[in-house]
């Protein structure tokens, strides 16, 4: 079984900066990818970020320019640094965890507040 344990998240004015984490433990697996999602109030989730065992990256438009997702030295901690956050950037974040096995893995999530 796979541990995701998110933290960063908090409350920021339009324009700060956050960064998460996402910590990952247990039966890791020939990982494939780990990425952000979120999902804001009376929404469906949505895709923020990903980096693949490679360290290519991709982004939402929403986010791209702002956002960087990264692994340091491919170790089994990702991060999420956040810049000129904007109130629709309030959600709550979820990491995720995709194996090569297509097994999907998610954390608890870290509520990010924007406020305007």
């Amino acid at each position: 079984q796979v541990q995701l344990v998110e933290s960063g998240g908090g409350l920021v004015q339009a324009g700060g900066s956050l960064r998460l984490s996402c910590a990952a433990s247990g039966s890791i697996f020939a990982l494939n990818a780990m990425g952000w999602y979120r999902q804001a109030p009376g929404k469906q989730r949505e895709f923020v970020a990903r980096i693949t065992h490679s360290g290519s990256t991709n982004y939402a438009d929403s986010v791209k320019g702002r956002f960087t997702i990264s692994r340091p030295q491919a170790k089994n901690t990702m991060y999420l640094q956040m810049n000129n956050l904007k109130p629709e950037d309030t959600a709550v974040y979820y990491c995720n965890l995709l194996n090569a096995y297509a097994t999907d893995y998610w954390g608890q999530g870290t509520q990010v507040t924007v406020s305007s």
